[in-house]
């Protein structure tokens, strides 16, 4: 069974579409060693889009036209995923996306499209948003600041906080959007500084989240609470980057976590501790759940030659996943929560919800508890 993927393993977004790849690999291979799909042995057939939008749909129209895949699977971001879709949507054929939270994705009438996480890009700061309002007033901070990366996930994230935060009287101090291309923080950081901010929340990718803590540094400005939307989540590769002191009390939501008790948890980690060393990221795991709701949507079909049939069954069904269990609204769009996380001694804990909680302490950044 051919299973085609476009990502973006160059360019601005390789260490995502890195991350991504190798959850898509640790699951064939697991899927393989329990007799495939359908008792069909599976193939991964990879290209590399280098993060351009042009390159992701020559690469799905050529997935589709000339290495004959019965199936595919996302790339790599809203960015990339938003055209690569409309390939999809066009041949008729399911395409589950494992990081396409931008509501753009779904808010245009398609029927294959479907993302394998828990909650959109701009529900997924909502448990962050119910803390922060829930703290004792001499608590809460009076000014936050919304710098947000111009991307397609990056900013609904960081909009969504907003939204939640201005409704329940806490005043936005500074909110504007930078190019992908920035490196250097240094002017931002000076503006939220002066604004009187006493919190960030940055709407993050991975290389702008790393920059923007080492300008917070350099400007030796510490707000009492950090927010990031998906750099901290990079697990190692964000530690490196920022160095252990500044993880400290880093907030961010996640959709996973690696001590999570869900569906075949506990052999992915192993078997990406065994292959690459380490815990696995947030963009493997993702990954690999999205391997996994496409092989229980084939296997309740039983068959890939009818892909409305398996668009059908995602709509009325629920997967378990690593993620946990996942089920889908009539556009594709999942309905769930994101799990509230904190970098706490050089570890990536679950704060919230208290079910799910590794840790029932939250600290402020690089400070004391809460």
């Amino acid at each position: 069974m051919r299973i085609g993927a476009s990502l973006p393993l160059t360019g601005e977004f390789s260490q995502g579409g890195a991350d991504t790849q190798r959850g898509y690999e640790i699951w064939a291979k697991l899927q393989n060693e329990q007799g495939g799909i359908l008792g069909r042995k599976v193939e991964m057939i990879y290209k590399d889009d280098a993060t351009n939008q042009n390159t992701v749909v020559s690469n799905y129209n050529q997935l589709l036209s000339n290495e004959g895949v019965d199936l595919l699977l996302g790339t790599q971001s809203s960015l990339l995923n938003i055209p690569a879709s409309t390939v999809a949507e066009r041949a008729g054929m399911l395409y589950i996306c494992a990081s396409c939270a931008s509501p753009e994705m779904f808010n245009r009438g398609f029927k294959y499209s479907f993302f394998s996480q828990q909650a959109m890009a701009s529900d997924q700061g909502a448990t962050f948003a119910d803390w922060i309002i829930g703290l004792p007033k001499e608590k809460r901070p009076k000014k936050v600041a919304y710098p947000s990366l111009d991307d397609p996930f990056a900013t609904p994230v960081a909009e969504g906080i907003r939204k939640k935060l201005e409704a329940a009287g806490i005043e936005t101090a500074y909110a504007d959007t930078y190019p992908v291309a920035t490196k250097n923080f240094d002017a931002i950081v000076t503006a939220i500084r002066d604004s009187g901010a006493e919190a960030v929340v940055q709407g993050a990718q991975f290389e702008d989240g790393v920059n923007f803590v080492r300008a917070l540094n350099r400007a030796n400005f510490h707000p009492e609470i950090l927010y990031q939307s998906s750099s901290p989540t990079y697990g190692q590769q964000y530690v490196d980057g920022v160095g252990k002191a500044n993880t400290e009390g880093v907030l961010f939501s996640s959709s996973y976590h690696v001590d999570a008790d869900t569906k075949g948890n506990k052999e992915f980690a192993a078997r990406y501790r065994e292959i690459y060393g380490g815990y696995p990221p947030e963009d493997a795991a993702d990954g690999y759940a999205a391997g996994q709701v496409l092989a229980a949507v084939v296997e309740g079909v039983g068959r890939t030659d009818d892909q409305k049939a398996l668009a059908d069954w995602l709509r009325g069904n629920e997967v378990e996943t690593v993620l946990g269990k996942l089920s889908w609204n009539e556009d594709g769009s999942p309905r769930g929560d994101f799990l509230l996380g904190q970098w706490q001694n050089n570890v990536s804990e679950v704060v919230l919800p208290g079910e799910a909680a590794t840790t029932t302490r939250i600290t402020r950044w690089r400070g004391e508890a809460f």
